[in-house]
């Protein structure tokens, strides 16, 4: 009977555009990482091109090991007992799986585990695309609470009868993919298909985590003065001891043993200093320190105390006043949870209201967005049901996208619309403020809906809201999103950085080769073609991490002036609503572009919104923070 009802509410046989074999899938897993976590109950239903149901597979799994939070799924040691190894299923879920889309709410992570089970298993994932329906109900960006399971449940009016069950959380995913496969053809979006295996492989067998530094960097080595825990040393060239062994007594010792060499390097340990190595060059550049292996050998004997970073603790004094070396206006402060926020002016004329620009030149359409942002409103770069406004410039009336404007019924503008928004609103529109202000009477009783995000202007800054007390911090999710690309691939990257602004270790670096940092910590996830996430973990990162630096970077001779419009969101969670939205399009020739930032003040955490580009690469981009990249 229920397969009966599903091919029925999954009808998708007049959406030809998005006409794939699909196989939609829920897992329930013991924790919430890949690669040491182990997956309890797995759940399949595929769906053909016509949208018909072909098939449901569900089956609880033992995983050998703690089934972990059991206050979340349920599944207790009792009731795995006597289930089958995911080895035992692999067969016949690859057979479910093989030549189909995989779907799931934060694929990403459906996938991740599946990649890793399958590993284990000795077999691979047979899965060539995947499809998360987070990433596009993000695109289609409804006006809901959240983009939770359960919420857009109750929005599309798919029934939920057991939330965190692997089999009933994929029947009502079903029903979601449906509903929302329709409403991104009503705005002509293209689906976020991710090729499998991505770029950014999973690491089946990653290394051990590596320990940052408990102490600050005290400086340089000074002539004839002892070495200082916490000093950053460099070593290149031959050693009579073996490289491990030095990079061992050394860290044991308290220094800070680093790959690269920058302004930041205490010292450079090497038997030739005329060796003309990269370390070597960049050390005389710099006008680092250089001694050799003896010299050194001798000081290690003799380190001397070093002060310790200081993690923030709950109960810290309040920072003082940032010094912010921009326009004041740039500045945005954090609103109080229990007072109204003053620092979102209502009485500018966009406010609420997000806008978008069609056509124009690039610094025209620059021009239209940063005049939209200083109105109060936001600026969109993808058409969703969130729009409110489109603003037509010079050849925006050729745009693909002015059929479905015209289809949702959106008001037309031309670029005087921005001088005085408000003076030429339609009886139409007034109209449908009044009907907008009625609803919100009428729910005045209801759970309030979370304000708009904050839309910071380029060095706009906001602090972070920290959980209530008790309560687990979730990862911050901030998210780069741009206009689907046909000729070149932007690559969204992460630095974790010390308090001199450079990676502890290489490793730090978090990009599609190496898609998180050792502690996992920090994390990039694709969402798809045109939207990546980082993630970031702020409970668990260690007191050396001062600052985590969000890039972009283009691969190919293509520039961000070609790619346009670039939008950074930071999110409390995946699902959660976002906090602050900014767009960057200020670019021009460059080729790597800072998005964000998040760092500490005090006690506090920060978002600034960055948008500083530059015309190098992603290689030299990492250099510059200390990564050792081969020329």
């Amino acid at each position: 009977m229920a397969a009966a009802v599903l091919s029925s509410a999954l009808d998708l046989s007049d959406l030809r555009d998005y006409a794939f074999d699909w196989a939609l899938v829920d897992v329930e897993t013991s924790g919430l990482v890949a690669r040491r976590d182990r997956v309890l109950s797995i759940a399949v239903v595929t769906i053909g091109r016509d949208g018909v149901q072909t098939g449901e597979f569900s089956t609880l799994l033992n995983p050998g090991c703690d089934p972990g939070p059991v206050h979340v799924h349920g599944l207790t040691a009792e009731r795995l007992r006597g289930a089958p190894s995911f080895e035992q299923v692999a067969e016949q879920l690859g057979a479910l799986l093989r030549d189909r889309v995989l779907v799931a709410h934060n694929a990403q992570f459906d996938y991740d585990f599946l990649a890793h089970e399958f590993a284990r298993a000795r077999t691979y994932l047979p899965v060539s695309q995947r499809l998360c329906t987070l990433a596009l109900n993000r695109q289609v960006d409804l006006p809901v609470e959240d983009m939770k399971l359960g919420t857009l449940a109750a929005h599309y009016g798919v029934a939920q009868t057991q939330a965190h069950d692997a089999l009933d959380d994929t029947r009502v995913l079903s029903g979601i993919f449906r509903a929302t496969l329709r409403e991104a053809a009503r705005l002509g979006l293209p689906l976020p298909l991710v090729a499998c295996p991505p770029r950014q492989d999973s690491q089946f067998a990653p290394k051990p985590p590596k320990t940052p530094c408990a102490y600050r960097n005290p400086g340089r080595l000074q002539p004839g003065g002892p070495l200082l825990q916490g000093m950053k040393i460099a070593i290149t060239g031959e050693t009579a001891t073996s490289r491990a062994e030095l990079v061992t007594r050394s860290v044991a010792a308290g220094l800070n043993m680093v790959s690269s060499v920058s302004r930041h390097t205490s010292a450079l340990v090497t038997n030739d200093s005329a060796s003309g190595s990269a370390k070597a060059r960049r050390a005389i550049a710099e006008g680092v320190p250089v001694i050799d292996e003896s010299a050194f050998l001798e000081l290690l004997a003799g380190v001397q105390s070093g002060a310790l970073h200081q993690a923030p603790t709950p109960e810290a004094a309040a920072p003082a006043p940032e010094r912010v070396v921009r326009a004041p206006e740039a500045v945005v402060p954090a609103p109080r949870p229990s007072e109204p926020d003053k620092a979102a002016s209502t009485d500018k004329p966009l406010t609420g209201q997000r806008v978008l620009v069609l056509g124009g030149t690039h610094a025209d359409a620059v021009v239209a967005r940063s005049r939209i942002v200083e109105l109060g409103g936001s600026a969109a770069v993808n058409l969703s049901f969130s729009v409110t406004d489109v603003v037509v410039l010079a050849g925006g009336e050729y745009d693909r996208r002015r059929r479905r404007i015209a289809d949702l019924g959106l008001p037309l503008h031309d670029e005087n619309w921005l001088s005085a928004p408000t003076a030429v609103r339609s009886d139409e529109d007034e109209a449908a403020d009044e009907q907008r202000d009625e609803q919100k009477d009428e729910q005045k009783s209801a759970a309030a809906r979370p304000s708009a995000p904050r839309v910071l202007p380029r060095g706009g800054v906001i602090d972070l809201p920290a959980p209530p007390s008790g309560t687990p911090a979730p990862p911050w999710h901030v998210t780069a999103s741009w206009v689907p690309q046909d000729h070149s691939e932007i690559d969204v990257v992460a630095f974790a950085l010390d308090e001199d602004e450079q990676v502890t270790f290489d490793e730090d670096f978090v990009f599609y080769g190496a898609p998180e940092n050792p502690a996992g910590t920090v994390r990039l996830l694709t969402d798809g073609p045109a939207e990546q996430t980082i993630t970031i973990d702020l409970a668990s990162l260690p007191p050396a991490s001062r600052k985590v630096v969000i890039a972009a970077a283009i691969d190919g001779e293509a520039t961000f002036g070609d790619v346009g419009a670039v939008q950074v969101a930071a999110a409390p969670d995946d699902s959660a609503a976002a906090l602050a939205l900014a767009t960057m399009d200020a670019a021009t020739t460059e080729r790597s572009l800072l998005l964000a930032e998040i760092y500490r003040r005090g006690s506090v955490w920060r978002f600034r919104a960055v948008g500083q580009g530059h015309d190098h690469g992603l290689g030299d981009l990492a250099r510059g923070y200390g990564v050792a990249v081969d020329d």
